[in-house]
């Protein structure tokens, strides 16, 4: 049992259920918006996928305690339930940089490991506030290739502008980072070696500025090299 949490006196985190369901539509609309103003890819989901996952139990909603939207995550499996995913998340734009984010974040994990206790938790994401946020949680950066193989898991990147680089790399790199908690190694840690987000995220920040700068000028000279000769004479 997922108890509801009341955060500030504001608002309240919880699993979403029935009740819920007339704000599908409204979610899936600021899925979609918010993925266009930063030019990478949320999963794009329909009204009724999201309906179904509240009525599952397996989608955390935050909401004004009179009710107001404010956020959103669902969760995932893949290959028969060896992985998890916190994917999704969303917050209405007045409402970001309130902390509500972590706090959503950390109910949908609380949901995936009651859920799903054995399973590696995993994530992609181009944002160092959410890397923040999993870092916390327990999670470590990985590469792309310890992520599910299922075909499904990677045809959610599909809408993504950065899609064609994924795949130009055999899934090796992209601008995202991938990310993963696993509940067998997390057992064998020993706090002190735990990775620390906020000691390293200067640096890492650094690192995702030079991969972007590489990956998205490959991807420019690939596209200058496909224009027919005709084309590069008339420039």
């Amino acid at each position: 049992m997922i108890t509801p949490e009341i955060v500030n006196d504001q608002f309240i985190v919880q699993v979403a259920n029935e009740n819920h369901l007339k704000l599908a539509e409204t979610i899936c609309q600021e899925m979609e918006e918010s993925a266009k103003a930063r030019g990478t890819g949320i999963a794009k989901r329909s009204p009724i996928y999201v309906m179904e996952k509240m009525l599952e139990g397996k989608a955390i909603v935050a909401t004004t305690l009179s009710g107001e939207w404010v956020g959103f995550c669902y969760v995932e499996t893949w290959e028969h339930g060896k992985f998890v995913a916190n994917s999704g998340l969303i917050v209405r734009p007045e409402y970001r940089k309130s902390g509500i984010a972590t706090r959503i974040k950390a109910k949908a994990f609380e949901l995936s490991r009651t859920k799903f206790p054995n399973a590696k938790i995993i994530g992609i994401t181009t944002s160092l506030a959410v890397m923040k946020i999993n870092s916390d949680l327990g999670y470590q950066p990985v590469t792309l290739s310890e992520l599910p193989g299922d075909e499904a898991f990677w045809k959610g990147c599909q809408t993504c502008a950065n899609f064609d680089i994924l795949t130009r790399t055999g899934r090796k790199h992209c601008l995202c980072t991938g990310m993963l908690y696993d509940p067998e190694e997390h057992k064998k840690e020993k706090k002190e070696d735990k990775w620390n987000f906020l000691k390293e995220s200067k640096l890492y920040e650094r690192w995702m500025r030079i991969k972007e700068r590489i990956l998205l000028r490959i991807h420019t000279d690939r596209s200058r090299t496909r224009r027919n000769p005709r084309e590069l004479e008339s420039v």
